[in-house]
């Protein structure tokens, strides 16, 4: 039993080293909406629409100098996990003469789980005029790994060490539901199907050689300063204690209760896989609050850095990034930056929870 125990410690030593070292990724290849595009929207609709926002400052002010088509002040979660593991801000799929060895974002501003003609079909009109849903998105990935991997074997090789964030999706969907002047109750009537297209979507890329997979949520939905604002009610029971529409937030709890029994089903069904649930509606709420805590010190949480008026400065006919409309001072000390998206500074906070924990389960670095 004696020389048993060091061969055994040994064994365990070996064991998690190897496991450690999986946990290097050599690529990211990224799925969803503006809480991850990198530059895909602005290319997709230059010259269809008049004038988009994400092409003007003071988009990209914090950290690139510039607007890059990211719906942010700077990084996105994306951009800093990208950055803890070691490699290249991951390119969206448009750039040209671009090296996708180490990954691929597939994002794009608007995009949907569900495809256009879903909505058509439902009667739901006002949505964008191009599909850029899940479905296309995983198209281009099957492309790009179709003209990639010359065998099956060259391409388990290569995808069971890149590391495949699927979303957030689900919200763009449920937006346009509601604006089509259906209930949050009828929106949640979509919960299942929205799920069962991001289950579909998941089961692609883990049959194609995903092995590390991540399924990220969505945010607190009566939080978000564009629907306080769209959906503003004069009955102060309306609101919880921060703030936040309580109805609203009921369909992105259901959402994400949905997506974490998805996660659970796909362990099961892929148990060489390590599949990832991602919490963007914790530390919203956590941000909430708790604002000083994490260094967001404006003088009121819900308030947007970058806007034109309102009481959460958010005003849809001057938006961020048209001209005229100003952005604070200091970004980091605000959690929303235009009044949909988030600052530089919540996403950072955010991309460390997802890779070290507690805002994954478990995180990407377990």
């Amino acid at each position: 039993m004696e020389l048993l125990l060091p061969c055994f410690l040994l064994f365990i030593s070996l064991f998690t080293s190897a496991y450690c070292a999986d946990k290097s990724y050599n690529a990211i290849f990224s799925f969803g909406d503006s809480y991850a595009d990198t530059g895909n929207f602005i290319v997709l609709v230059r010259g269809a629409i008049p004038y988009d926002v994400f092409e003007h400052p003071p988009y990209g002010m914090t950290y690139f100098g510039k607007p890059t088509g990211r719906g942010c002040d700077g990084r996105l979660v994306l951009d800093f996990i990208a950055q803890d593991l070691g490699l290249p801000l991951v390119p969206p799929f448009v750039a040209q003469g671009q090296n996708f060895s180490t990954g691929v974002n597939y994002a794009v501003i608007g995009a949907t789980a569900l495809n256009l003609s879903y909505f058509r079909e439902h009667n739901i009109t006002n949505v964008p005029p191009t599909d850029t849903s899940i479905s296309f998105q995983i198209d281009l990935f099957l492309r790009f790994k179709n003209s990639t991997c010359n065998t099956t074997k060259s391409c388990q090789d290569y995808f069971g060490k890149s590391l495949f964030i699927l979303g957030e999706f689900g919200g763009n969907d449920y937006t346009f539901v509601l604006s089509a002047g259906k209930s949050i109750n009828e929106a949640k009537s979509y919960v299942p199907v929205v799920i069962n297209t991001i289950k579909k979507a998941a089961e692609t890329l883990l049959q194609q050689g995903a092995l590390n997979l991540v399924l990220p949520g969505n945010l607190p939905t009566g939080c978000i300063p564009i629907m306080l604002t769209t959906y503003a009610s004069t009955n102060k029971s309306d609101y919880d204690h921060l703030g936040c529409l309580k109805e609203l937030n009921t369909l992105g709890f259901y959402h994400n209760t949905k997506l974490k029994e998805l996660v659970e089903q796909l362990k099961v069904a892929y148990p060489l896989a390590r599949i990832i649930y991602a919490d963007y509606y914790e530390p919203m709420i956590q941000f909430l609050q708790n604002p000083d805590k994490f260094g967001f010190t404006n003088e009121a949480p819900l308030k947007i850095c970058c806007g034109g008026g309102g009481p959460y400065n958010y005003n849809f006919t001057a938006t961020c990034g048209q001209p005229g409309v100003p952005a604070c001072a200091n970004p980091s000390t605000y959690i929303n930056w235009d009044g949909i998206h988030l600052t530089e500074a919540a996403y950072r906070i955010i991309a460390t929870g997802w890779m070290k924990g507690p805002y994954a389960h478990p995180p990407i670095l377990s």
